[in-house]
């Protein structure tokens, strides 16, 4: 059974976002047409929401909720999934210069994955590291479509699965309710857990899939001759 979750989303327990969790969920259910997620992943700014339980949520939208974080590191922002306690005790999340070779290699050892997120976005992302420095070791995959990016970026990221042969996903990194599940990952097997979701994403069998509406082209205007 395929599963289809938004793999980067941010709620109000990031600085930066207004979304309440319950207000995604609503709103995955009204544009289930158009955006056909079973599920969210959040992935709050520099930690992990330990202690937050949103079963209850789950059960009245029926939309899963699981949780993983973003981190900061010296290649760029990475999404950690499979977070536990090992992790917490090994990295401090809150870092913004984390190694970023080291979280990855240790996060496969302690049971999860490392992802960078919009790897083709200035500054934060791997394009850009990768022209200064030597590529990352053991990546399994890259962020490829990203809900926030802006011309060119996700074109910047597709050349890096090109280059390298990493997997790719999507995910909308919204920080809006009417943003969720913009961009997403449809899995081939099924996931009802972050177990799950880690065996998922080290199976490499997925693809990226893109729900934001296409622009209607613009007809060309015709040369009117005067007199």
């Amino acid at each position: 059974m395929a599963t289809t979750l938004d793999l980067h989303t941010h709620s109000e327990a990031s600085e930066d976002s207004r979304a309440p969790v319950e207000a995604y969920l609503n709103w995955i259910r009204l544009r289930h047409a158009e955006r056909p997620l079973d599920g969210i992943v959040l992935t709050e700014h520099r930690q992990f929401n330990r202690d937050a339980d949103y079963r209850h949520l789950e059960d009245k939208f029926g939309v899963m909720v699981l949780r993983a974080s973003e981190v900061e590191t010296n290649y760029g922002h990475v999404l950690v999934y499979g977070v536990n306690e090992d992790m917490l005790r090994r990295f401090d999340f809150a870092n913004i210069r984390l190694d970023a070779q080291e979280l990855i290699d240790e996060v496969v050892k302690m049971g999860g994955l490392a992802v960078p997120c919009h790897p083709g976005r200035p500054n934060i992302g791997l394009y850009e590291h990768y022209e200064k420095r030597p590529p990352l070791e053991n990546v399994v995959a890259v962020e490829v479509l990203n809900g926030g990016s802006r011309k060119g970026e996700d074109e910047r990221s597709a050349e890096l699965v090109r280059r390298y042969g990493y997997s790719a996903v999507g995910g909308s990194d919204s920080h809006l309710v009417s943003l969720i599940g913009l961009c997403a990952t449809r899995f081939a097997g099924a996931i009802r857990s972050v177990d799950d979701l880690v065996r998922e994403l080290k199976s490499g069998d997925y693809e990226p899939v893109d729900f934001r509406p296409r622009r209607k082209p613009v007809p060309h205007a015709e040369a009117v001759q005067t007199r």
